[in-house]
C-alpha cells in the first residue's frame, strides 16, 4: 500500500494555506524512520520501508496510536527532531503551506527518557530557519496526552517553562473517548496564566459533549477536528457566533474510520452552516497525504469550486495564531492577499 501523494496535484491543491493541525511525530515517513533507527542503533520490527507501510492499516484511533508511539523510539537526539521537522517543512512548502502551527507531544518522549529540552531544541533549530529555507513561518504548540493523568500534564507544563519563548500554546490529543477535557481544567487555567494560547482535540470520535467541554471548561480558541459538531444545532450556533475555528483533517477521518469515504465528509454542510472550517493533514506520513493532498482529495470528492477552496485557505490564516504584533499582522495580511490573488489553473484542476 503506497502512501505517496495523490499526484498530480492540481493548482487547487497548491493555493497558499496555513496548516493548523499537524503532529510533528506523525510526519515520520518510513524512510526517515529507518534512517534514524540505523543512526541510533535501533532495530525496527519490519523488514523494509514497504513492510512498515503495510503496518499502516488501522482499525481505529487506538490501533493507529499504538504504532505511532512505538515508532517514536527512533527519535532520540536533537538532530533527530531537527531532521523530522525539516523534512516536514520541505514537504509542506511544496504543497502550498506558508505558515505551520506544529503540535508536539512531550510526554511521549519524556516517558522513554528523552528530555523535553532535547525535543524543543531540536525542533526549534529547524523552525528557526524555516522561513529562510522553506518560505514557511512557524509556531510550536505543546500537546498534553489526554490518556495520561492531569498531574503528568501539569508536570509537563512546569518543565516547559524554560522554553516558553518558543512555545505559543497548548493542546490536548491522543485517545479522546473516556478522557474528557474537564480532567485538564487546572492545567489549562495555568497555561492561560502563562499567556499560552489554547486548543484541544474534540469531537473526532467523541460526541458533541466533548466539544462543549473544550469550549466551556478549557476555554479553547480553536477546536481540533470538531467533526461531530453538526450533530448538535446548539453547538453549531455557539461555534458560529463565537467564530471558533475547526481544524478538520479529512484524510485522517477516512483512515481512522470516523467516516467511511471522503464523499461522506460533512465539510460542505459545515461550511454551509457558517462554521469556520480549515483543512489540515493531522499525521500525514500515516494517513497518506500532506496539506495539499488533503485539499486535492476533498476538492475532488466534494466537488469544491474555486471559491470554496479559497474560503478554506482564507480561513486557515484567519484562524492562525499570527496576531498581536504589527509584524505578524502584516504577515497575515500578506498571506491573505496571496490567497485572494491566487490564480487557479483550469488545465490542471
Amino acid at each position: 500500500m503506497s502512501h505517496a501523494p495523490l499526484a498530480p496535484l492540481g493548482s487547487h491543491a497548491l493555493i497558499p494555506k496555513a496548516e493548523l493541525h499537524l503532529h510533528i511525530e506523525g510526519t515520520l515517513e518510513p524512510e526517515l524512520a529507518f534512517e534514524l533507527a540505523a543512526r541510533n542503533g535501533i532495530t525496527l520490527p519490519y523488514a523494509d520501508t514497504e513492510a512498515l507501510r503495510t503496518a499502516y492499516l488501522f482499525a481505529d484511533l487506538q490501533s493507529f496510536l499504538d504504532l505511532y508511539y512505538a515508532l517514536m523510539a527512533v527519535l532520540i537526539t536533537e538532530d533527530d527532531f531537527e531532521a523530522l521537522a525539516d523534512a516536514y517543512l520541505a514537504r509542506a512548502a511544496a504543497q502550498g503551506v506558508r505558515h505551520a502551527e506544529i503540535f508536539f507531544d512531550p510526554q511521549a518522549h519524556t516517558a522513554r527518557g528523552v528530555a523535553l529540552g532535547t525535543v524543543v531544541e531540536g525542533l526549534s533549530r529547524a523552525l528557526a530557519r524555516s522561513q529562510e529555507r522553506h518560505g514557511v513561518t512557524t509556531k510550536l504548540i505543546m500537546c498534553f496526552l489526554r490518556d495520561q493523568s492531569a498531574e503528568s500534564a501539569m508536570e509537563t507544563l512546569e518543565a516547559a517553562k524554560p522554553y516558553l519563548d518558543r512555545i505559543v500554546g497548548v493542546g490536548l490529543d491522543s485517545a479522546e473517548v473516556g478522557n474528557p477535557a474537564s480532567k485538564f481544567r487546572e492545567v489549562y487555567e495555568a497555561a492561560g496564566e502563562l499567556g499560552l494560547r489554547k486548543v484541544a482535540h474534540a469531537g473526532e470520535e467523541g460526541d458533541p459533549g466533548y466539544v462543549w467541554e473544550a469550549l466551556d471548561v478549557l476555554g479553547v480558541e480553536r477546536v481540533d477536528h470538531g467533526l461531530r459538531s453538526l450533530e448538535d444545532p446548539e453547538l453549531v450556533a455557539r461555534l458560529v457566533r463565537d467564530r471558533i475555528p475547526l481544524t478538520l483533517c479529512p484524510m485522517s477521518n477516512v483512515r481512522l474510520r470516523t467516516i467511511d469515504v471522503l464523499e461522506d465528509h460533512p465539510l460542505v454542510a459545515m461550511m454551509d452552516a457558517g462554521l469556520v472550517c480549515t483543512v489540515n493533514s493531522d499525521d500525514p506520513a500515516y494517513f497518506g497525504g500532506y496539506a495539499g493532498d488533503n485539499f486535492h482529495a476533498v476538492g475532488e470528492a466534494l466537488a469544491l469550486d474555486h471559491e470554496r477552496l479559497r474560503e478554506l485557505a482564507r480561513n486557515s490564516f484567519v484562524a492562525s495564531f499570527l496576531d498581536g504584533s504589527a509584524e505578524e499582522e502584516e504577515l497575515r495580511a500578506r498571506y491573505l492577499a496571496e490567497v485572494e490573488a491566487y490564480a487557479f489553473d483550469a488545465a490542471t484542476d
